[in-house]
C-alpha cells in the first residue's frame, strides 16, 4: 500500500532493506552488507560511503536517539529522477538487529518478536528517531545532522531482501539462503513487492550468484539486481526497479547485469579521472605546491567535484601526491641534465691542461678540484645530502654543481670524456702545428694555389686520422692569406723599386697596349713578379693601383696609407708648433679657414657630372689637399633658376666662397650669364647689389658632353668658337677662364688636378684680401700671379726635403736638427702646407729658407711647376725601393739645382755590418759623385738620442751651393715658363689678351694637327725676376723668343690654304670689335681630327660614382703628348715646342736633366724616347727628320736583346678613321629613366617593354650571330624608345627594327634605371657569398641573397636571367656562350660604384656571379638540382688566367676570334676595344 502522498508531483517510497541479520553464530564475523547498500543509495558521494557499520552496540549506544532502542535505522531521505524524468522520494529503512557488547545477545527492545517476524512488519513507529550516518555518530549525535524520521512512524511500500553472495566468514551460504526462504515466506504474507538484491558482487561467487537466481525464478520469478555497494554498481538501479514494482504504472524495470553496469561504472570513473588529472596538470606546475592551497583553487571545478563524488577527497589528494611527486622528480632531472651540462665546462676551466691530470683517478682528480681558486663559482659544498631533498635544487639563481654529484657515475664519465677531449685536442694541436710547418717549408704551396691541387702534396693519411678536411682547408686558407698578403706587399715594394719606369712610360697619360706589355715585360723574370702567377688579376690590379697612385699621388693612395709620410710630418709639425699646424684629426675639426664653400653652376647635368669628377679627386670623407695641405670642400651643383630657394648660392648652412662656372654650347653659356645677372638682382640693395658677386671668385670652365673625351666632340659647335666666347664672357664678368681640360688627362675628366688648385688658389687669395676696399682685380695669369706672390715672399730660398713613405727610421730624429727652435720657426702663408722657415747664417749672410718637408711622391709636381732652389733626398740605406724612388725623383731634376744625398742607417752597425746596406749606401755614393751632388750619412734609429745625432751644420755646405745658384736657378725658371706660354697659338683672358684669334688651318695632308686650345701653364710658374713685366710688354718678349727660336730651327712655317669662314654672334657678352666681322674656320677645320687606333683605349672605368655608368676612355686627340717631366701634368707642350727645347738644350741655352748626366739614372730613357718617335697615340705623329731612320738606328744601338725588342715592339705604324660622331642627348620620357617599381604592377611584374623586346629576340633572333655583343644603331635605339613611350602597344616586329636594335634597346633600359637591377645593398654580400669554398654552400648563399631581393627587382631579374639562360643554349649559332653574356650584362644588371681601386679590381668577381646565375638559372629560380658544368668559373673560384675583368665593359671576344699577341701577356690590364673586335661610339655608350 502506498504511503500518504506530501506533494502530489513528488511521491514519496517507504523503503525496507533486510536480510540475514543476528549473532555472530548466525551471520557470521560480518553482515551480508545491508547497510553498505542503504548508505551508498543515500548517500552516493564516496566521502560520505562508510564500509565499516557494525552491529554490536552499547547499552546507550543502543538507548540513543538514532537507535532508539529500536532493531531497525532511518536512513534518511533520497530523491532521485525515474526514466520519465518525474521526481520521486524514498525514505530507506534498514532492518537489522543489534547485539549487546556485553552479553553478545540481541538487545531487548519494545518489539519482543524474533527478526523474521519483526522485520517482515508494514508499520514502523519511532519517536523521534534520528537519522543514521556511520557508527561514529553514535555517543556524538550533535556532531552530525540531526534529521527525524518522518512523523515517528512509517508505512512500508516495499522490500529489498539482501542476499550476500561473497565467500562469507564462518557462515553457510546454504544456511543464509534457509534464512532467506523463511524471511520471504514471511514477507509474501504482507503482499508488499520484493525485488531480490545480490549483495558484494564484487567478490561473488558464481554459484551462489546461480543459485540466488533460481530461488528467485521458484518464487514467482522475483526480480533479481546484482550490486556492489563498495563498487556503487546497480545500488540506484535496486531500489528504483522496487519503486518501478510498487507503483505499476511506471512499466516493467530493465535489470542491468553486474559486470555490464560495472563497465559502465569503470568507464564512468575513468573519464573522471582523466578530466581530474588534467585539471591539476593545468593548475598544479610546481612541485612545491600543497594540497590544501590546490584543493582550495579546485573546489568549484566540475572535473574535482566529479571525481571526488564518485572516488573521494583521499583519491583525489593521491592523485594530486603523485602529479607533484612527477613534478619533483622532472625537476631533480632537469637540474641534473643542467649541472651535467655544466660540469664540462668547469672541467674545462678548472682542468684545461692535460698534464695536471693524466695521471690522476677521478677521486684525485676531485680533491685537485677543491684546490682550485675558483671552484666555489662552479661548485657547492651543501650541508645535507643528497643534494635532491636540499632547498639547493629550488633556488634556481645558483646553477652551481652540487659537489656530492660529482660522486656519480655520470659525472665520471664526463671527466672522463673531458680527459680524451683533452689527449686528442693535443694530438690534434701537434697535428695542425706539423701540417702548418709542412705548408711552410714545402716548395709546392705558392700564393694563389689551389687547395685542390695542393692537397695531394702535402696531406697523408696520418693527417685525416684527426682532423678533418675542413680544418686542414680553413688552415691552409689561413696560410693561403699570409703568404698572399707577404706577396702583394713583396710586389708593391718591387713596383715601388722600378718607380723610374712608371714615371718613364707616363702610363695614365697615355695609356696603351705596349706600355703595359712594356711593364710586364720589364718585371716578368722577377721572382716577386712570378709569386703573384696564380692570381694575374689581383697582381694586374695591384699594378692599376699603382698606376694610379703615381699619377695622383695623396695620402689616401699611398701605398703606406695611413701611414704616409706626410701624415707623420703633419703630426710632427702639430706637436713642435701646436698653435700653427694641426694635425689631419684636429684639422676635421676646423674652423671657416678650413672649409672651402663651392657652388657649380652649369645646366643640363654639367654640374652635378662636374661635382662627381671633383669629389673622385678628394677623399674618402671629402677632403682635398692643396699644397700640402687639407682642406675641406662642400659642393653645391646648381642646375636650375637661381631665383628659386631650392637653386639659392647661400643657405642657413652654406655661404659660398667661389662659383664654378660651367658650359658647353651657347645655350649654357647663356645659361650661365643670365643666373649671374638675376643673382645680382636679386639682392636687396645697391651696396649689396655691388658685393655680391665682387667678393665671389668666379671661375669659367668649357666643358665636353658627357662620356665624351675630347674638346673637338662638341656638338655642331667648334670648341675655338666656344672658347672664344668663353673669353668675353669672362673679360666682362671679371673672372677667370679656366682652359679647357686636355683630352689626354686620363680617366675621362673634363677638369685637371691642377684647373681646381689653380681655381681653389683664386678664391683663398679673395679670402685673404676680402677686406680690402676695393673689389678685387680680375685674377691675374697664372705666370704673373706667382711672381707677385713671391716678390712679396718671407722666404729668400726654397728648399724641398723629400723622404721616403715606408721607410723604417726615426723620422722624429731625421727632422730634429731642423725644427730647433733657435732658427725654425712656421710659415705664416695659409698655403704653406707643411713647411717650416729657417733662419740661418749661410757664407757669412743671414738667409731665410724655406723648407718645405714633402714626400716623394707629393713632390714630383714640384720638379717642374714650382721654384725649388734644391732638394735634400733622404732614403732609407736598408730599403732598395727608397733609393730607387729618389733615382726616379732626380731623373727630371735639371742639373743645374743642388742637391744633398741623405743615407739614413737605423744604427752604425747596420752600416757597418749589413752588406745590403752597405750595398745601398755605396750607390748612393756613386750617384752622388757622377751627378756631382754631396752625400751624407745619419743615424737615426728608433729609441736614439733626442734631438738626432746630426747637427744641421753638416748641410752648411749645400746650403752655400743653394745660395750660389740661386740665380741660375730662378733665370732658367723663368725662362721655362715664358718659353712655354710662347709656345701657345692664343692667349688666354687671364694673361689680358681678350683679343681675337683667327684660326686659318689647312686640310691633314697639309700640315699636322695643333692642339685645339692652348694648354693651361702651372700654377707659381715664375720667379720674382719677372716682376718688372706688364701685360703690355709680353707681346713683344714672345715675339723675340719665337724670332730667336725660328732662327735656331732654320725652318719656314708651313703655309696653309684659306679656308672660307662665317660670323658668329653670340650675346652682348661677346666683343664685336666695333662691328667689324669676326672670321672663323668651320668646326671640322677648326678642331683638330682625332686619329684612333686599334690600341685606341686602355681602361674602362666608372666615370659617375652617383650612378655607376662605366665609360671608356679614347685618347681621341693624338696631338698631345706630356712634358718630359713625366709626372702627369696638364701642361703639354706640342711636338714643335720639344723640338725648340732639344735644339736649345743643344747648344747649351738649356740646362740638362739629372737623367743625362749619370748612368744610374735614366734607365728606362730609352722607353720614353721609343714611346714619343714610334706612336701615333703620344703625338700628332713622329717628328719629321732628314733621315727617317735615325731613329730606329737609337734602338738597334741597346745592347740589352730583350729591351730592344721590347722597344721594336712598341713601333707601329699610323692608321686613321673617320671622325666619331657626337653622342646625343638621352630623350625625356616617362617610361625609361624611372624607378623600376613606377612600370610594374602586382599584376604584371614585368615591364611591358621588356617583355616585348625579349618576346622579339627570342621569336626572331636567338640565332643571330653575336646577339647583345654586337651594338644596334643608337638612333633608331632612341627612335624605338621614343615610339614606345607614344604607344605600349608598339609591335616590334611590325616596325622592322633590327635584332641588335632592340637587344642594345633593352639593355639601354636597365642603364637607364635610377638604380641598378641588383640592388647596391645586395652586391656586396653576393660578392662576400662568392669566396665561399665549398660550391653548394656558395650557391645556396647566394640563392638565400636573393630571395631577400626586392619583389619587384626579383621578378624582373629572373626573367632576364631566364631570357640569357635561353640565349645561352644557342652559342652554337649564335657564339654567345653564359660567359660571353655575363661580360656583356654585368655591367648594365649590377653597375657595381667603383669609387675606389679595390672595386675596380672586383669587376671579374661580378661578371663571374652573373655568369653563375646564367649558367645555374635553374637552380636559382626553379629549385633543381646544380647542373654541372666542366670548365666553368662556378666549379672553383680560382682563375689562371681568363677573361680580362676590363674587357668585360665592351664585350667578350667570339671563340674563332685569333688568339691574344704573345707580347702582351696582361690581357686582363688590356681594355676592351684594344681585342679584335671593335665597338662604335654608340657601342661604347650603350654599355
Amino acid at each position: 500500500m502506498m504511503a500518504k502522498k506530501q506533494d502530489v508531483r513528488t511521491p514519496t517510497y517507504n523503503l525496507v532493506v533486510l536480510g540475514l541479520s543476528g549473532t555472530e553464530k548466525e551471520k557470521g564475523q560480518c553482515g551480508v552488507g545491508k547497510s553498505c547498500l542503504c548508505n551508498r543509495f543515500v548517500r552516493p558521494s564516496a566521502d560520505d560511503f562508510y564500509l565499516d557499520h557494525t552491529s554490536v552496540l552499547s547499552t546507550s549506544d543502543f538507548g540513543g536517539r538514532v537507535v532508539n532502542n529500536d532493531h531497525f535505522l532511518f536512513w534518511g531521505e533520497a530523491s532521485r529522477t525515474l526514466e520519465d524524468c518525474q521526481e520521486c522520494r524514498m525514505n530507506v529503512v534498514e532492518q537489522t538487529e543489534f547485539i549487546d557488547d556485553q552479553t553478545f545477545q540481541p538487545h531487548r527492545s519494545t518489539a519482543l518478536q524474533p527478526y523474521i517476524k519483526r522485520a517482515a512488519s508494514t508499520k514502523l513507529a519511532s519517536a523521534e528517531k534520528l537519522m543514521y550516518f556511520c557508527t561514529d555518530q553514535l555517543g556524538l549525535e550533535q556532531d552530525f545532522e540531526q534529521k527525524q524520521m518522518p512523523e515517528g512512524k512509517l508505512t512500508v511500500d516495499g522490500y529489498l531482501l539482501s542476499i550476500d553472495v561473497s565467500r562469507g566468514m564462518n557462515r553457510s551460504f546454504e544456511d543464509q539462503m534457509k534464512f532467506v526462504t523463511n524471511l520471504y515466506n514471511q514477507l509474501a504474507k504482507t503482499k508488499k513487492p520484493v525485488v531480490i538484491v545480490l549483495t558484494k558482487c564484487d567478490e561473488g561467487v558464481e554459484r551462489y550468484i546461480k543459485d540466488s537466481h533460481s530461488f528467485a525464478m521458484a518464487k514467482k520469478n522475483l526480480q533479481v539486481v546484482e550490486t556492489s555497494a563498495r563498487s556503487n554498481v546497480n545500488v540506484d538501479l535496486a531500489f528504483l526497479t522496487l519503486v518501478q514494482l510498487i507503483d505499476k504504472s511506471r512499466g516493467k524495470p530493465k535489470i542491468i547485469p553486474y559486470f555490464e553496469a560495472l563497465k559502465q561504472q569503470s568507464q564512468q570513473i575513468a573519464s573522471a579521472k582523466d578530466r581530474y588529472e588534467w585539471l591539476v596538470g593545468r593548475i598544479v606546475q610546481k612541485h612545491n605546491e600543497t594540497w590544501p592551497n590546490v584543493s582550495r583553487r579546485m573546489q568549484s571545478a566540475h572535473e574535482y567535484k566529479e571525481y571526488v563524488f564518485l572516488e573521494g577527497t583521499a583519491k583525489a589528494k593521491k592523485l594530486f601526491q603523485q602529479h607533484v611527486h612527477r613534478l619533483k622528480q622532472d625537476h631533480i632531472e632537469r637540474r641534473r641534465k643542467a649541472y651535467l651540462s655544466t660540469l664540462p665546462q668547469a672541467l674545462a676551466v678548472l682542468l684545461p691542461e692535460l698534464d695536471e691530470i693524466d695521471h690522476l683517478s677521478w677521486s684525485g682528480v676531485q680533491k685537485v678540484l677543491e684546490t682550485k681558486r675558483d671552484f666555489s663559482q662552479w661548485f657547492v659544498v651543501l650541508d645535507d645530502t643528497p643534494w635532491e631533498t636540499t632547498p639547493h635544487i629550488d633556488n634556481l639563481e645558483d646553477d652551481r654543481i652540487p659537489q656530492d654529484l660529482l660522486e656519480t657515475p655520470a659525472a665520471q664519465t664526463l671527466y672522463e670524456t673531458h680527459l680524451e677531449q683533452l689527449r686528442n685536442e693535443r694530438k690534434r694541436a701537434e697535428m695542425r702545428w706539423e701540417f702548418k710547418e709542412k705548408l711552410s717549408v714545402s716548395p709546392f704551396i705558392t700564393p694563389g694555389k689551389p687547395w685542390e691541387e695542393a692537397r695531394s702534396f702535402i696531406m697523408s693519411e696520418d693527417f685525416y686520422l684527426w682532423l678533418d678536411e675542413a680544418e686542414y682547408l680553413d688552415i691552409y686558407n689561413k696560410h693561403q692569406k699570409e703568404i698572399i698578403d707577404r706577396a702583394k706587399e713583396d710586389f708593391q715594394e718591387l713596383l715601388l723599386e722600378y718607380s723610374e719606369l712608371f714615371y718613364e712610360l707616363e702610363v695614365d697619360a697615355k695609356p696603351s697596349k705596349e706600355k703595359m706589355g712594356a711593364i710586364q715585360e720589364v718585371l716578368g723574370e722577377e721572382q716577386r713578379f712570378k709569386a703573384l702567377h696564380k692570381l694575374q688579376a689581383e697582381r694586374d690590379a695591384l699594378v692599376l693601383k699603382h698606376i694610379h697612385f703615381v699619377y695622383h699621388p695623396t695620402k689616401d693612395t699611398c701605398p703606406n696609407s695611413p701611414h704616409c709620410v706626410d701624415s707623420k710630418i703633419e703630426q710632427k709639425l702639430a706637436t713642435t708648433f701646436p698653435t700653427r699646424y694641426s694635425s689631419e684629426s684636429s684639422r676635421q675639426d676646423g674652423g671657416r679657414a678650413e672649409r672651402i664653400n663651392l657652388v657649380i653652376l652649369g645646366k643640363d647635368g654639367l654640374a652635378r657630372e662636374m661635382a662627381n669628377e671633383i669629389r673622385a679627386l678628394c677623399t674618402s670623407d671629402d677632403r682635398y689637399v692643396l699644397d700640402g695641405r687639407l682642406y675641406e670642400l662642400a659642393l653645391r651643383p646648381i642646375e636650375g633658376n637661381v631665383r628659386l630657394p631650392v637653386n639659392s648660392f647661400h643657405t642657413p648652412t652654406f655661404t659660398p666662397h667661389g662659383c664654378l662656372c660651367l658650359y658647353n654650347s651657347k645655350e649654357s653659356l647663356l645659361y650661365v650669364v643670365e643666373s649671374l645677372e638675376k643673382l645680382r638682382e636679386s639682392t636687396i640693395s645697391r651696396r649689396e647689389r655691388e658685393n655680391s658677386l665682387a667678393h665671389l671668385p668666379l671661375s669659367l670652365l668649357l666643358v665636353t658632353k658627357r662620356g665624351v673625351g675630347s674638346i673637338g666632340d662638341i656638338g655642331g659647335e667648334t670648341a675655338q668658337i666656344l672658347i672664344h666666347q668663353g673669353q668675353q664672357v669672362a673679360g666682362k664678368l671679371l673672372c677667370a677662364y679656366l682652359d679647357p681640360a686636355s683630352p689626354g688627362t686620363g680617366y675621362a675628366r673634363n677638369v685637371s688636378e691642377k684647373q681646381i688648385n689653380q681655381m681653389l688658389k683664386n678664391i683663398l687669395e679673395t679670402r685673404r684680401s676680402i677686406g680690402s676696399t676695393s673689389p678685387p682685380l680680375p685674377p691675374p695669369s697664372s705666370v704673373f700671379r706667382d711672381s707677385q706672390s713671391q716678390s712679396g715672399s718671407e722666404a729668400d730660398l726654397r728648399i724641398v726635403m723629400c723622404m721616403m713613405c715606408g721607410d723604417t727610421y726615426d723620422l722624429d730624429q731625421l727632422l730634429a736638427p731642423f725644427l730647433l727652435p733657435q732658427h725654425c720657426r712656421p710659415a705664416s702663408s695659409l698655403s704653406s702646407g707643411t713647411s717650416v722657415l729657417l733662419d740661418l747664417t749661410i757664407g757669412g749672410h743671414r738667409q731665410n729658407i724655406e723648407l718645405s718637408l714633402l714626400s716623394f711622391h707629393a713632390s714630383f709636381a714640384l720638379r717642374k711647376t714650382g721654384l725649388v732652389h734644391g732638394y735634400i733626398a733622404v732614403y732609407s740605406a736598408r730599403r732598395k725601393a727608397s733609393l730607387e724612388t729618389l733615382c726616379a725623383f732626380l731623373c727630371d731634376v735639371q742639373d743645374i739645382i743642388p742637391v744633398q744625398l741623405l743615407a739614413v742607417g737605423e744604427s752604425q752597425m747596420e752600416l757597418t755590418d749589413s752588406d745590403s746596406a752597405k750595398e745601398q749606401v755605396s750607390q748612393g755614393e756613386e750617384l752622388a759623385h757622377e751627378i756631382e751632388a754631396r752625400f751624407n750619412t745619419v743615424i737615426c734609429g728608433h729609441g736614439g738620442v733626442v734631438g738626432g745625432l746630426h747637427k744641421i751644420d753638416l748641410f752648411q755646405s749645400f746650403f752655400k751651393e743653394v745660395v750660389e745658384k740661386r740665380t741660375i736657378v730662378e733665370a732658367t725658371h723663368m725662362y721655362d715658363n715664358v718659353a712655354e706660354a710662347c709656345t701657345n697659338e692664343s692667349l688666354s683672358p687671364r694673361c689680358g689678351s681678350p683679343s681675337p684669334v683667327n684660326f686659318l688651318v689647312d686640310s691633314e695632308e697639309d700640315i699636322d694637327p695643333s692642339p685645339p686650345y692652348p694648354p693651361l701653364p702651372e700654377v707659381g710658374s715664375l720667379t720674382s725676376h719677372l716682376g718688372s713685366f706688364k701685360l703690355t710688354d709680353l707681346d713683344s718678349v714672345i715675339s723675340e723668343i719665337s724670332t730667336f727660336e725660328s732662327k735656331l730651327n732654320n725652318k719656314v712655317p708651313p703655309q696653309v690654304k684659306p679656308k672660307p669662314v662665317r660670323k658668329v654672334n653670340l650675346s652682348p657678352y661677346m666683343d664685336q670689335q666695333g662691328g667689324t666681322n669676326r672670321h672663323y674656320a668651320e668646326p671640322m677645320d677648326a678642331v683638330s681630327k682625332p686619329r684612333p687606333t686599334e690600341e685606341e683605349t686602355i681602361y674602362s672605368v666608372p666615370h659617375d660614382s652617383t650612378q655607376g655608368k662605366i665609360i671608356t676612355i679614347r685618347n681621341a686627340n693624338k696631338g698631345h703628348s706630356n712634358g718630359s717631366a713625366g709626372n702627369g701634368s696638364d701642361s703639354e707642350a706640342d711636338s714643335s715646342s720639344l723640338e725648340r727645347r732639344r735644339k736649345l738644350s743643344a747648344i747649351g741655352i738649356k740646362p740638362k736633366l739629372y737623367r743625362d748626366r749619370s748612368k744610374r739614372l735614366g734607365k728606362f730613357s730609352s722607353f720614353r724616347t721609343s714611346f714619343s718617335i714610334g706612336s701615333d697615340d703620344e703625338m700628332g705623329g713622329p717628328p719629321k727628320t732628314d733621315d727617317g731612320g735615325g731613329h730606329k738606328d737609337s734602338i738597334e744601338e741597346i745592347e740589352d736583346p730583350k729591351r730592344r725588342n721590347i722597344l721594336k715592339s712598341l713601333r707601329r705604324t699610323k692608321k686613321r678613321a673617320k671622325p666619331r660622331h657626337s653622342i646625343s642627348k638621352p630623350i625625356e620620357s616617362n617610361y625609361f629613366g624611372v624607378p623600376l617599381s613606377s612600370v610594374v604592377t602586382p599584376d604584371r611584374p614585368i615591364p611591358t617593354f621588356i617583355e616585348k623586346c625579349i618576346h622579339f629576340i627570342e621569336t626572331t633572333g636567338l640565332s643571330t650571330e653575336g646577339i647583345y655583343r654586337v651594338s644596334g644603331n643608337k638612333a633608331e635605339m632612341e627612335s624605338m624608345q621614343r615610339q614606345f613611350d607614344q604607344d605600349y602597344n608598339l609591335d616590334l616586329i611590325e616596325k622592322d627594327f633590327s635584332i641588335n636594335t632592340v637587344a642594345g634597346a633593352m639593355k639601354a633600359f636597365f642603364s637607364e634605371l635610377p638604380d641598378p637591377l641588383v640592388p647596391y645593398s645586395m652586391q656586396s654580400e653576393l660578392v662576400e657569398g662568392f669566396k665561399i669554398n665549398d660550391r653548394e654552400q656558395r650557391f645556396q648563399t647566394m640563392k638565400d641573397i636573393l630571395r631577400r631581393f626586392p619583389k619587384e627587382n626579383y621578378e624582373v631579374f629572373k626573367y632576364v636571367i631566364s631570357h640569357l639562360n635561353k640565349v645561352s643554349q644557342h652559342n652554337k649559332l649564335n657564339l654567345m656562350t653564359s660567359e660571353n653574356l655575363s661580360i656583356c650584362f654585368w655591367p648594365t644588371l649590377m653597375r657595381p660604384d667603383f669609387t675606389t681601386m679595390d672595386a675596380l679590381t672586383a669587376t671579374r668577381t661580378y661578371q663571374t656571379i652573373i655568369e653563375s646565375f646564367i649558367q645555374q638559372c635553374s637552380y636559382f629560380f626553379y629549385n633543381q638540382p646544380l647542373t654541372d658544368l666542366p670548365g666553368s668559373p662556378t666549379s672553383t673560384l680560382s682563375s689562371g688566367g681568363g677573361t680580362s675583368a676590363y674587357s668585360c665593359m665592351a664585350g667578350a671576344t667570339p671563340p674563332n676570334s685569333p688568339p691574344p699577341t704573345p707580347q702582351s701577356p696582361i690581357p686582363s690590364l688590356l681594355p676592351p676595344t684594344l681585342h679584335p673586335h671593335h665597338h662604335t661610339p654608340a657601342e661604347q655608350h650603350t654599355l
